[in-house]
C-alpha cells in the first residue's frame, strides 16, 4: 500500500502525489464516495457500464429525495397525477 499527505486548496481541489498517480491518464474518470471522514477514489475505468448506470440512478434519486424533503414537490392525488401523465 502507498500512501501520501496532501491539502485541499482554497478552491477545494485536492493534488494526488505523482508517484500516487503513474498508471491513470489525465481526463481519467474517478469515483468519489465520501463515508463520515473517508474519502474514497475508485477508477471508473476498469468498472462495468451497468455499474455507471445504477451509481447515476443512485445520484438522481438521493437528488430528488434531497428535493422532497426541502418540500419541494407538489402533493397530488393519485387521480391527479395520472390525468396530469396522460398529456405528455
Amino acid at each position: 500500500m502507498e500512501m501520501a499527505i496532501t491539502k485541499i486548496s482554497s478552491k477545494g481541489q485536492i493534488v494526488i502525489p505523482s508517484h500516487l498517480r503513474r498508471n491513470f491518464i489525465q481526463g481519467e474518470e474517478l469515483l468519489i464516495i465520501k463515508n463520515k471522514d473517508q474519502i474514497i477514489l475508485h477508477r471508473l475505468k476498469n468498472m462495468k457500464k451497468e455499474f455507471k448506470e445504477d451509481l447515476a440512478f443512485a445520484q438522481e434519486t438521493d437528488k430528488m429525495l434531497r428535493k422532497y424533503e426541502r418540500g419541494e414537490f407538489k402533493h397530488k392525488s393519485a387521480k391527479e397525477f395520472l390525468k396530469e401523465l396522460e398529456k405528455c
